[in-house]
């Protein structure tokens, strides 16, 4: 019972420390009233909250060979609080930067600290609880825009204050959970990052070759997702709900994605999503009526999201208990780093003329045949398992 008192009160904190990454986005048009600042200084706000997650990952990992899991993620519970006070408070753009990067920065240290304590905690249920804890942290993706809506009846800094609030309440509620729960001793022996991380290449190495190109393309997917449906003829109504449908599909898909992995072998099953994407993704590029886009949208959404809890619960149930903590963040901050390249990618090649059904539908091939080739390592035993 307490252990599922913690696991309650993570859920509660990752849901906040999403929403905290990604509330930005739907306030920067009420940034550049207020702040008179333009297009390109708004942005940055947003990509400065998305460096601050990538940033602080292997400095956190090297942290968790020195102090236990839940203080680290009490820690970020804790900067999360602060810091989106401080951008509530914020009266020059370079306040609210600082805030927001901030912000980033408690996101980057809960995630490398809580999956491992989460799969630690229940380890014969890894995949479940990476898609239960997953999918809360999607429902933040979902509810982001109406919740900054419906503060803006009142003030923008409505919403950053009441993630402020929320963060220290559920983080004092954590505190307590984790002091009546008996933790696990399991990454007691994880006490040289380096050596941990360096041990671990090949499967580090392995599930970057499977997930990370797909996460690239994805980043740049659903960053122009509203573009994209617009260049197909849908109205910017009609292309903001195509986005929505995409997050929406992500909640049941992490908790199934993470049942399966629990049920399935890894590798295959990660090269089955990444094959399924990749279609539904060629296929999409190849309609327009809007009864196909709304199910291939739809499709696409839940595939993509299938693979995220798919790929954590690998790396933490195959990594052993001496290295699991320091290989973990190692790949989490690769694999960040990775993926964030994707928008900017993808912006450049449509810049320089190239329509975006071009572009997803070269972006698909190249994953199909990625897939094909590592498919055919595995089946020959080359694949680390």
């Amino acid at each position: 019972m307490a252990r599922a008192r913690l696991f309650g009160s993570l859920c509660g904190l990752v849901f906040l420390v999403n929403l905290a990454r990604i509330v930005l986005a739907p306030l920067l048009d009420v940034f550049i009233a207020d702040f008179s600042i333009g297009e390109a200084t708004a942005g940055l706000i947003v990509t400065l909250a998305w460096v601050g997650s990538a940033s602080p990952r292997l400095p956190t990992g090297w942290l968790l060979t020195k102090v236990p899991r839940h203080h680290v993620v009490l820690g970020a519970g804790a900067i999360l609080s602060v810091s989106s006070g401080l951008a509530a408070t914020a009266t020059t753009v370079r306040h609210l930067m600082v805030g927001g990067f901030l912000m980033g920065i408690a996101s980057g240290v809960y995630f490398v600290s809580a999956n491992p304590l989460l799969s630690e905690l229940y380890p014969n249920r890894v995949g479940r609880v990476m898609g239960i804890h997953g999918g809360s942290s999607q429902i933040a993706a979902v509810v982001a825009a109406p919740f900054v809506a419906l503060t803006l009846l009142v003030d923008w800094r409505l919403s950053l204050w009441a993630i402020a609030v929320g963060a220290a309440l559920v983080t004092a509620f954590t505190w307590v959970a984790a002091r009546r729960t008996e933790m696990p001793e399991a990454g007691q022996e994880d006490r040289n990052f380096v050596a941990g991380a360096l041990s671990e290449w090949r499967i580090i190495v392995m599930a970057l070759a499977i997930v990370g190109a797909t996460s690239f393309v994805w980043q740049g997917v659903f960053n122009f997702y509203e573009l994209y449906m617009q260049s197909k003829g849908l109205s910017d109504r009609a292309a903001g709900t195509m986005l929505t449908v995409v997050f929406a599909a992500g909640i049941p898909a992490f908790y199934f994605g993470g049942d399966l992995a629990d049920r399935l072998p890894y590798v295959p099953y990660m090269l089955g999503i990444v094959g399924a994407f990749a279609g539904s993704l060629f296929l999409l590029t190849m309609v327009d009526g809007l009864v196909a886009l709304v199910v291939l949208t739809g499709i696409v959404g839940f595939v993509i999201h299938t693979l995220f809890p798919a790929v954590d619960t690998y790396m933490l149930d195959t990594l052993p208990d001496s290295t699991r903590g320091s290989a973990y963040a190692a790949f989490s901050s690769a694999w960040m780093l990775t993926q964030a390249l994707g928008s900017s990618a993808l912006g450049t090649v449509v810049e320089r003329g190239h329509s975006y059904d071009s572009v997803f539908a070269s972006a698909a091939v190249f994953l199909g045949a990625s897939v094909a080739v590592l498919a055919a390592f595995e089946r020959s035993g080359r694949l680390p398992s």
